[in-house]
């Protein structure tokens, strides 16, 4: 029998609670970081492989999370939809690569078995989404670099600075149900910082001079939007009475557990940047990011 909630959690330390963990942590984001970075830099089938093995690890820890039926069965229709949908969008065959995670989703949604059925599905756009919004914003070359910089800024600007302003200020829990270490300070601290540090990224972008201010208010919802996809994946461990998605990062746990609020932000730009493109006719979804006359 699974321990008590409350003993899976007992090593968490609430906001203002120290920063015994501050060195492991920041010795694997520094690594995580470095490898982010590069593969945004060679583009291409590095870029690509990167991300893939993310969203792949990521689907692996979310049918351990969510349980259910088939598990094998849901690993492998999965990983082969996010393949294929990734190949099938360097071809730009959008709507294709839309439907392979589709039919993945409603073939795991299957599988899974009553009580399971909607996590399920969902977690193929979960990882899906990831995978094909980062390969979305990378083109073209010169602006897509400029965008996924920008989305890095943001997310861990306001990751970062939620973790040490939560730790430093304390204060009103944000949602004590979901994740008890989060403070009302913590998320407004992380995600007016991440804001800043995004706007002046983009701003300073070399051909790219994107003004302040648009992108400012566009990096306060991006990084709103990371912390609600921080706490979904919190909902989702307490749903299955565990403190960590793995163990596969030391001081982070798994890779939805560093990727939690990247994965709703990425989503959340390629959508915006998107929606732009079809009604105003900018060229790209990163493009639609930072034009604004």
């Amino acid at each position: 029998m699974s321990a008590p909630l409350s003993s899976r959690f007992a090593g968490l330390k609430p906001a203002g609670g120290g920063f015994g963990d501050l060195g492991l942590r920041a010795a694997s984001a520094l690594v995580l970081v470095a490898a982010a970075v590069a593969a945004l830099w060679f583009g291409g089938v590095a870029f690509g492989l990167f991300w893939l093995v993310a969203a792949l690890a990521a689907h692996w820890e979310w049918g351990d999370l969510i349980g259910g039926q088939l598990p094998w069965s849901r690993r492998i229709v999965g990983a082969a939809a996010l393949i294929l949908a990734l190949g099938l969008q360097s071809l730009r065959q959008y709507e294709l690569a839309l439907l392979a995670l589709t039919l993945a989703a409603v073939f795991n949604a299957w599988a899974a078995g009553a009580g399971y059925r909607l996590l399920a599905g969902a977690g193929m756009f979960y990882c899906g989404g990831l995978l094909l919004s980062v390969a979305a914003l990378r083109q073209p070359a010169f602006f897509g670099i400029c965008a996924i910089g920008w989305l890095f800024a943001v997310v861990w600007g306001t990751d970062v600075c939620a973790y040490f302003g939560g730790r430093l200020i304390g204060g009103k829990k944000l949602a004590p149900s979901i994740s008890p270490g989060k403070t009302w300070s913590g998320f407004l601290v992380g995600v007016g910082c991440g804001a800043v540090l995004g706007a002046t990224t983009a701003a300073f972008w070399p051909n790219v001079r994107a003004p302040f201010f648009p992108v400012l208010l566009l990096g306060l919802a991006a990084g709103a939007v990371a912390q609600g996809g921080d706490l979904f994946e919190s909902w989702l461990k307490r749903r299955a009475n565990v403190k960590d998605s793995s163990r596969l990062i030391p001081g982070h746990g798994g890779v939805m557990d560093r990727l939690d609020g990247f994965i709703f932000a990425a989503i959340f730009a390629a959508l915006f940047g998107l929606l732009r493109v079809a009604l105003q006719g900018w060229p790209s979804a990163a493009a639609g990011l930072f034009f604004w006359s």
